[in-house]
């Protein structure tokens, strides 16, 4: 390969990574890696100190303006809107902190941020950017992201999980979790989920999905088993791993219906995320775990 092309392979999961981080749809992180490309090659690459931070400087440039242009279609979005979800190998799973970063608890308070603040809070607490490097990123002074640093943080600190749940933890969980759907027993559902458990479907207006988000055990477990009763098919539960935590692929008379994804707390389901619409399930579907970072 020539230095250029090298130079991008090398970095393209860091790359994908940062971009999807940012927008939480794999499709249009892919969208901005290729445009990243684009404008790579046409660097002089004898001006370039160091490669991985004007590339990740382009690439989060390219991403901000893609999120700009993103927010028109969450506002027409039909339902709740939910992260792609994505594969990921294992090795993922062991590194918590790029586990968190990735989770869809994580990614949903991500949404609650504004653009810049995102990309600041990815840049910085996710891959411990410099705040020089980020200002040349987000075209801010070094002073002015270092306030946008720990105003992000202290917004994410005051809604992310509030303790870390190891692999093996969470695992349990959600076999727990899944020995109750086969079941289809109302107790076996509420044993494993927290009373102010919150669900939220995502159908994207072309697959059935709750309107809005719906909490509290006892009408999320309601939920389930009366979705579950009305199926006259056959619901299969395939643990996985999504988006670096234990998940579960659901398929119903073995075609991919959905990916559940799970926030744990204190051993119980506080947050069940069912993507359902099949533009987000493109990825899944291709079987093909990443490996990020």
């Amino acid at each position: 390969m020539d230095p250029a092309t090298e130079a991008f392979v090398a970095h393209r999961n860091l790359l994908f990574t940062v971009a999807y981080e940012m927008l939480g749809s794999a499709a249009d992180a892919e969208d901005v890696l290729q445009e990243t490309w684009l404008r790579w090659m046409k660097i002089d690459l004898g001006q370039v100190r160091d490669q991985r931070a004007y590339l990740v400087r382009i690439t989060t440039r390219r991403s901000l303006d893609r999120l700009r242009t993103m927010k028109r279609r969450k506002e027409a979005y039909v339902g709740p809107w939910l992260p792609e979800p994505l594969l990921t190998t294992p090795d993922v799973a062991e590194d918590v902190e790029l586990a968190e970063s990735v989770s869809m608890a994580l990614m949903l308070v991500l949404e609650t941020l504004s653009p810049t603040e995102r990309a600041v809070f990815v840049l910085r607490e996710v891959f411990d950017v410099g705040y020089q490097e980020i200002a040349a990123a987000v075209s801010k002074s070094p002073a002015t992201v270092r306030q946008i640093a720990h105003r992000a943080r202290r917004h994410v600190d005051a809604r992310r999980p509030r303790e870390t749940v190891s692999p093996g933890e969470a695992q349990a969980v959600l076999e727990s979790f899944q020995r109750a759907l086969d079941s289809r027993n109302l107790q076996d559902l509420l044993d494993v989920l927290a009373p102010d458990v919150v669900l939220i479907s995502d159908g994207g207006g072309v697959k059935q999905a709750a309107p809005r988000p719906i909490t509290g055990a006892g009408k999320v477990a309601r939920m389930i088993i009366d979705g579950l009763g009305k199926a006259q098919i056959t619901l299969t539960g395939e643990p996985t791993v999504v988006n670096g935590n234990p998940a579960l692929l659901l398929r119903l008379d073995g075609d991919l219906d959905g990916v559940i994804a799970v926030r744990i707390e204190n051993a119980r389901i506080t947050g069940l995320y069912y993507v359902r619409n099949p533009r987000k399930l493109t990825r899944i579907a291709s079987e093909t775990p990443l490996t990020l970072k």
